[in-house]
């Protein structure tokens, strides 16, 4: 990986034109991210969307300078994400910042035909990196936030955009730990069969650019050792995950909280994976320091898309 903590990424953007584009920016917690990306040079202008008044009153509070800013005086979610699509299609931005709007209303605007923001075949998926004290490197959970309950093919798609974006980052051969309640195929826990289904894709070269392992639970796909005492040895991956592919929503949200709300010194950057456009997609209850890692990935990868060799 070209950089190896949050910090570093920070360095490396420093100074370069990244213009956001803030639909929702009657938002505290985005407002703050915004003036920690001007603090830190990361952003140097950009267009807020939202209700004026509230706008300014909130930049103010936080201590947000306008003077970079736009605010298009807007209050309907609806129309503040389609607006922000479009500004950014126009070049008039780089990438999205999600503020104070619904999920919904954000990914159905970056999914409209006409904004081509996904390619036909694909799916859009939520990849978060991590940087924990007690995990040796930077590692991506997906897919958190969209896909409810993929099927196998949704989950090589899943797998292919996470990867897609750990390339962009250095990483040139990730290693993926599909991640299930346990280590064997168990004709019971359909998400095994999922595992072993991908595994044999990647090892018949339909998925590429990865080492793609499993089932394998937690502990397996974290620690070398206990993957041992599991009896698994030799492999690439135990120990050395680089990203987690989860079964579904209901297991891949609760860990990428708990892991927000517990992780040891952690720090985190949560994009939408997928799209030809650079799109943060943060949970509104994301700290704003996990906004501003954000913004700063997004930054690193906006010129990065569309260069990899596959």
């Amino acid at each position: 990986m070209k950089f190896k903590n949050f910090d570093e990424l920070l360095g490396l953007v420093k100074g370069k034109t990244n213009r956001i584009v803030v639909p929702g920016a009657n938002n505290d917690e985005v407002l703050t991210a915004c003036k920690m990306g001007v603090e830190h040079q990361i952003i140097s202008g950009g267009i807020l969307i939202g209700p004026k008044a509230q706008v300014e009153e909130m930049a103010n509070k936080v201590g947000l300078k306008l003077d970079i800013f736009e605010i298009v005086d807007k209050s309907d979610y609806a129309e503040m994400c389609n607006m922000a699509v479009e500004l950014v299609r126009a070049g008039k931005g780089d990438f999205l910042v999600k503020g104070l709007v619904d999920t919904k209303f954000y990914m159905k605007a970056i999914l409209r035909k006409d904004i081509a923001a996904v390619a036909e075949g694909t799916v859009l998926s939520h990849f978060v990196l991590f940087e924990l004290s007690n995990y040796h490197k930077l590692f991506a959970v997906t897919d958190a936030a969209i896909m409810i309950t993929p099927n196998v093919d949704q989950k090589a798609m899943i797998l292919n955009n996470a990867v897609d974006m750990m390339r962009m980052m250095g990483v040139e051969q990730p290693n993926v730990a599909v991640v299930c309640p346990v280590e064997k195929v168990n004709e019971k826990i359909p998400s095994t069969l999922d595992a072993a289904e991908l595994v044999k894709r990647n090892q018949e070269g339909k998925i590429k650019n990865c080492t793609v392992e499993g089932p394998y639970d937690v502990y397996i796909a974290f620690s070398k050792e206990l993957a041992a005492e599991k009896g698994i040895k030799g492999a690439a991956v135990p120990g050395n995950t680089d990203i987690a592919l989860f079964p579904n929503l209901d297991s891949g949200n609760p860990v990428y909280k708990c892991l927000s709300f517990f992780g040891a010194g952690m720090k985190s950057a949560t994009l939408l994976a997928g799209s030809n456009i650079p799109v943060i997609l943060p949970s509104r209850t994301d700290s704003p320091m996990t906004k501003l890692h954000s913004i700063a990935l997004a930054a690193y990868l906006k010129d990065k898309a569309g260069v990899l060799v596959k």
